[in-house]
């Protein structure tokens, strides 16, 4: 059997009933339950689950897992995929999962963060060339209002284009065409793709702070699947957990996404968690930022405290020291109020009134 005196060996959970549904097994004593990961059809997409999958495999070798691709431009169909007992879990990149998951449904993994930073790639004919080097007027492409907002402000000799589609796309024109001279992507991409030979520069804060929960992938799950959580909460590096918590709550609180130039970056440096976060205007020309840090040294009895309910800006997270979690979230609260205090309001107002007229 997989349990003994209420115990699951498989996933290390007090059960209330008695066998665990993750280990039903066969005739032959071998576990046969199948669990189902969805994801969409991407190359990305593909990468980054089957990472997780494999994971999962170490840590649990009996589980027999399928990978279900689905087609889909957004998360909704993969919602309506959980939410209809279709998959079990889904995987996602976390800067693509909104502050405020829909009822029923909950984050929890966090995985360890891959490099946040921002990349850029160059046309072929550049190479060895940086921002700083590339000439005049030279065309730059990017979808992201945040990296175009900072980017025009540090380098005004640029000019600044959308470019759309997956990287693989996003790649192809910049190869193929001479319409830019560079494109900027997430590093942690290029890096799962094994196109790490592809970036010429990485972006430091300086030039360009990333996107609230960039470089972090996440599991979503049916908060009420216990079992499956609990399978799934040892994918928690602490760490990011509470970097990602901090982000999502600052984001949230100023009533931010993806249309509208937010940006942020977090360390954890000796039990303290520093969080600096910023909003720009579209052209980078107003713009307000600051930075706040708050310790993140749990006691012992808020660490065994944790209730497996509660969530934190989406994130259900049992085994990371509540006490922990709470300073994150009112870390990100307290720098959003900080920075709405000065005018970021007014700021994010007028970006997302261009934004949508444009």
């Amino acid at each position: 059997m997989c349990w003994e005196r209420g115990v699951c060996k498989n996933v290390s959970f007090n059960l209330s009933w008695p066998i665990c549904f993750l280990c039903q097994q066969d005739g032959n004593g071998k576990a046969s339950r199948v669990i189902r990961i969805g994801t969409r059809k991407s190359q990305l997409a593909r990468i980054q689950t089957d990472s997780v999958a494999d994971r999962l495999k170490e840590l649990y070798p009996d589980i027999h897992l399928e990978i279900v691709a689905m087609s889909t431009t957004g998360d909704k169909i993969l919602d309506t995929a959980l939410s209809k007992v279709r998959v079990d879990l889904v995987v996602h990149s976390l800067k693509d999962l909104p502050t405020t998951l829909p009822p029923g449904f909950t984050i929890g993994a966090v995985l360890k963060r891959e490099n946040p930073h921002d990349a850029v790639v160059l046309h072929p004919q550049n190479v060895g060339k940086t921002l700083d080097s590339l000439p005049e007027n030279s065309v730059i492409g990017t979808s992201s209002l945040r990296r175009a907002a900072q980017l025009k402000k540090r380098f005004p000799h640029l000019k600044f284009n959308d470019i759309r589609g997956n990287l693989n796309t996003r790649l192809k024109k910049l190869d193929e065409k001479d319409d830019f001279a560079a494109i900027i992507l997430a590093a942690a991409g290029l890096r799962r793709m094994g196109w790490e030979n592809r970036i010429s520069q990485i972006l430091g804060p300086e030039d360009c702070m990333y996107a609230v929960g960039q470089g972090a992938l996440a599991v979503e799950v049916r908060a009420r699947d216990v079992d499956i959580l609990e399978m799934v909460s040892v994918l928690h590096d602490p760490d990011t957990v509470l970097r990602c918590i901090a982000e999502r709550a600052f984001l949230r609180h100023l009533e931010g996404g993806c249309s509208v130039p937010v940006a942020v970056h977090t360390q954890v440096k000796d039990s303290q968690l520093y969080l600096t976060g910023a909003v720009y205007s579209l052209d980078g020309s107003d713009s307000l930022k600051e930075t706040m840090q708050t310790s993140i040294t749990a006691n012992d009895k808020s660490s065994e405290e944790v209730d497996e309910r509660v969530q934190r800006v989406g994130v259900t997270a049992s085994k990371v020291p509540g006490e922990a979690q709470d300073r994150a979230e009112r870390l990100g609260v307290d720098l959003a109020n900080l920075l709405l205090s000065k005018g970021a309001k007014e700021i994010l107002t007028v970006a997302r009134q261009l934004n949508d007229a444009r």
